[in-house]
């Protein structure tokens, strides 16, 4: 008895105009409808998009690799310069492969002059170290700038051709045909700014990580220029 009053209650329920209503509601565009929905100004945020996730990925292992750190490095390099070792302390750094090694060693080989040209030599080769990491950075900027700005042409341009369609269908415009018009306009903007946002952090967190890798080679040409100074023992 108490499962035919429950299945009666159900049927009830489901009779009701307002439940049948909820339940047979659209749910929402998914993200390829949306996509697909936006026309062609689409294609260069989709190219963009591809173009900065590739740009991340690649920098960010890059600038791993330059963040690695041997903590005996410059103990080893001041013990080969002390012992005149000088092709052993380069080899060292040709091993090392990294921003500070490289530094180091254009420092090395203008052992002899004065230390004012072996600081410029240091400082020269570091700037070009740090030019290298920072490669395709202004590629991630205009997307994060770029990117927003596409989008909000897609939305006028959608916009100005929903209108042209609500004018040329005259008598028989409805809100039909202005709606769909700005959901396709209003779509571009939603990628553009996705893409922006996107690239935005990226370009952030990159900046970020070269900022560490620049402290340690600053931290070791000071190190390194301090070591030169030293008396010899």
């Amino acid at each position: 008895m108490k499962l035919l009053n429950i299945q009666a209650v159900a049927d009830t329920v489901a009779a009701m105009p307002e439940f049948s209503q909820v339940s047979e509601q659209k749910a929402g565009p998914s993200f390829l409808e949306m996509a697909l929905n936006g026309g062609w100004i689409m294609i260069p945020l989709v190219l963009l998009s591809i173009v900065a996730i590739y740009i991340f990925f690649e920098r960010l292992a890059v600038i791993r690799s330059a963040a690695r750190e041997d903590a005996l490095f410059m103990n080893k390099i001041k013990d080969y310069i002390n012992d005149g070792q000088i092709e052993a302390a380069l080899n060292l750094c040709r091993q090392s492969k990294t921003p500070y090694s490289n530094m180091i060693e254009k420092g090395i080989t203008r052992l002899g002059r004065p230390m004012s040209d072996v600081l410029v030599a240091v400082e020269n080769v570091g700037n070009l170290e740090v030019a290298k990491l920072e490669k395709g950075f202004s590629m991630l900027a205009t997307t994060a700038a770029g990117a927003p700005m596409i989008g909000f042409l897609g939305t006028v341009t959608g916009m100005v051709r929903a209108f042209y369609d609500m004018a040329s269908a005259g008598n028989n415009a409805d809100i039909t045909l202005l709606s769909s018009g700005i959901y396709q306009a209003l779509t571009t903007t939603v990628a553009g700014l996705i893409v922006g946002i996107i690239a935005m952090f990226a370009y952030n967190y990159l900046v970020a990580k070269v900022d560490g890798v620049v402290n340690t080679m600053e931290s070791k040409s000071m190190e390194f220029m301090d070591m030169l100074n030293e008396p010899m023992k």
